[in-house]
């Protein structure tokens, strides 16, 4: 092997055998469905790259629309070893006993976490996941810490009544959830209701000197970052209560976050 073959490590999707090239994609045409709308949608397959490809599933959607999902070969390939690590966590995931005292130790009060989906989205399983006691993934939400006061404002909030609200209990932090959005409502939800805290925060230097840290999570945000939307930070799927709980400490009490963690 030589050297520049060692620092390479060429793949191709894997579908029934090692490196044979089949992926599966979906897609909606605005066609209604029939065998016209498969062949536009092999058609579709072709453009993209997919050759041989074949319609496995058609399902209309409605008389003027079909949804599609379509397996093909691509022939693209990826050198996996020029593809860089993308960044890790950049604070320590305490532990709720942790987290209690660094907030009890630091405020010497409950450190205030208000939450909502704002917008129309009524999708509150994000939200709900990381606030209530109930948790996800076997950890218990941020209720479930004793120095932390959760105000859960539920689904459809307006950024107004978010601020609003905020203001009134004095928020240490605010977390929007965006989970079921089209034409990048998450994203236009999230840039009003930054742009309404910074009108409303004039002064503040950055988050815990006047303003309330903000958080957004969603499985879409993937595209932008947080200085994109103006906020301080996006969580994407699959993040945890724990993982929220100990940035808050990072971000509000960088002192208290900067010891052992895992």
């Amino acid at each position: 092997m030589t050297a520049d073959s060692a620092s390479t490590q060429i793949i191709r999707p894997y579908g029934d055998t090692t490196g044979d090239g089949m992926v599966q994609v979906s897609f909606t045409l605005p066609v209604p469905h029939g065998l016209r709308a498969q062949a536009a949608a092999l058609h579709l397959a072709a453009a993209m790259g997919l050759e041989p490809a074949s319609v496995v599933h058609a399902k209309p959607m409605g008389p003027d629309f079909t949804f599609f999902i379509v397996y093909g070969r691509v022939r693209h390939l990826i050198d996996y070893a020029r593809i860089p690590e993308p960044p890790g966590r950049a604070y320590p995931l305490l532990t709720a006993a942790e987290i209690n005292l660094a907030v009890r130790a630091a405020l010497g009060r409950r450190l205030v976490v208000v939450g909502a989906c704002i917008g129309t989205d009524a999708h509150t399983v994000g939200i709900d996941a990381i606030l209530n006691v109930k948790g996800f993934a076997g950890e218990k939400g941020l209720e479930y810490y004793r120095e932390i006061q959760v105000v859960n404002m539920g689904a459809q909030v307006a950024v107004e009544e978010l601020l609003a609200r905020a203001r009134a209990e004095g928020a240490d932090a605010v977390l929007v959830s965006q989970v079921v959005t089209q034409r990048n409502a998450h994203l236009d939800n999230t840039r009003r209701m930054a742009a309404a805290f910074a009108a409303a925060y004039p002064d503040a230097a950055g988050p815990g000197r006047g303003r309330p840290l903000l958080v957004a999570g969603g499985p879409r945000f993937d595209t932008v970052t947080a200085a994109d939307l103006g906020v301080d930070k996006i969580f994407g799927r699959g993040t945890t209560p724990a993982e929220v709980a100990s940035y808050l400490v990072h971000a509000l009490l960088p002192a208290a976050g900067a010891g052992e963690g895992r």
